[in-house]
């Protein structure tokens, strides 16, 4: 989190979100990336989920636009943490805070267990599921209709972190290059109802619980119009960054190929993507590592980035000027 945001939010604030949910006062931080993310208690002491987002990150009308779409996959029987509305009724809340404003979601909170990549549900199985899951989501996103009011989440390259101007500040001419030629690719690519539409955006393993039989994904801040494919790339991505951070290429392509089978056998359950559209995910994987460069140099200040953030953006680095992406696919 920026430091200015987290001069900003205050123990006060902080009470005062508790107090409008009608919550106890204990809670557990679990995460301050981009959002503060908490566990907090009912009056029964149930445990719900608390997100808490500055302005500067997403407008209220940008985040009730993002809840109406889970209410919607909610109402089709897809199995996710559903939104809690406040006790007037309300999925977003506001609160003041020196000038500022954060905004204020709560969650039931997923079923299940965090994944570890060096656990033994990390298999094929869950590889299976994890495609399922996803495949499900975008069958029942073609017919979706936002509620009257409600706006349109962003399209794909209105992501702030595509601002190579902010984020990518002293880089060579070359490298942005390298880097608008991606972008530019993805831009030609057409635009259909099988193939295009609102997806999660970010469905790696560290943003679902998993019992065992059942994927319940969370953490839907950056969804957007974007190709299918991209959510099948997404999770490729961090999979086999995870599992081999440090591992060679050869171990990562390994790695690829046996989770792509698994996942898309899940995948083509609940939704087809034709061979054309999965021989474009190399391109979405690039995608991927240029929206992590910017993340980073928007996120990590250059005095904090310990050894293994230094590592990840030396292989981004090398591999965009490159014009490889994490993993050499096959689909022979």
């Amino acid at each position: 989190m920026e430091r200015l945001v987290e001069m900003q939010f205050t123990e006060t604030v902080l009470t005062e979100i508790l107090k409008r949910f009608n919550l106890t006062p204990d809670y557990q931080k679990l995460g301050d990336f981009e959002n503060y993310v908490f566990e907090v208690y009912d009056q029964n002491h149930t445990p719900k989920i608390l997100r808490v987002t500055h302005h500067s990150h997403r407008s209220k009308e940008e985040l009730e636009s993002e809840l109406d779409w889970i209410q919607y996959l909610c109402n089709c029987g897809i199995k996710i943490p559903n939104v809690i509305t406040s006790p007037v009724g309300n999925t977003v809340e506001a609160f003041e805070a020196n000038q500022s404003y954060f905004f204020a979601s709560l969650f039931e909170k997923a079923l299940g267990q965090p994944v570890k990549v060096d656990g033994p549900s990390f298999n094929e199985k869950l590889f299976y599921k994890w495609g399922k899951t996803i495949g499900r989501i975008h069958k029942y996103t073609k017919d979706y209709l936002r509620t009257p009011g409600i706006v349109q989440r962003a399209q794909w390259d209105e992501n702030d972190l595509l601002d190579l101007d902010k984020y990518y500040i002293g880089e060579d001419a070359l490298l942005l290059g390298k880097v608008n030629k991606v972008i530019e690719n993805i831009k030609e690519l057409p635009k259909e109802r099988n193939s295009f539409g609102l997806k999660h955006t970010d469905i790696h393993h560290g943003n679902f619980f998993y019992d065992g039989e059942m994927i319940q994904v969370f953490d839907f801040d950056d969804a957007s119009y974007q190709y299918f494919v991209s959510d099948i790339a997404i999770p490729l991505y961090y999979a086999t960054n995870s599992k081999h951070f440090y591992g060679t290429r050869e171990e990562r392509n390994q790695f690829a190929q046996k989770f792509l089978h698994a996942f898309l056998d899940g995948y083509d359950e609940e939704n087809h993507l034709t061979r054309e559209w999965l021989t474009t995910l190399p391109l979405f994987l690039k995608l991927r590592d240029i929206d992590l460069y910017a993340v980073f140099n928007k996120k990590v200040a250059p005095e904090d980035r310990n050894e293994r953030v230094l590592h990840w953006l030396k292989e981004i680095r090398e591999r965009i000027e490159n014009e490889v992406a994490i993993v050499d696919i096959s689909f022979t």
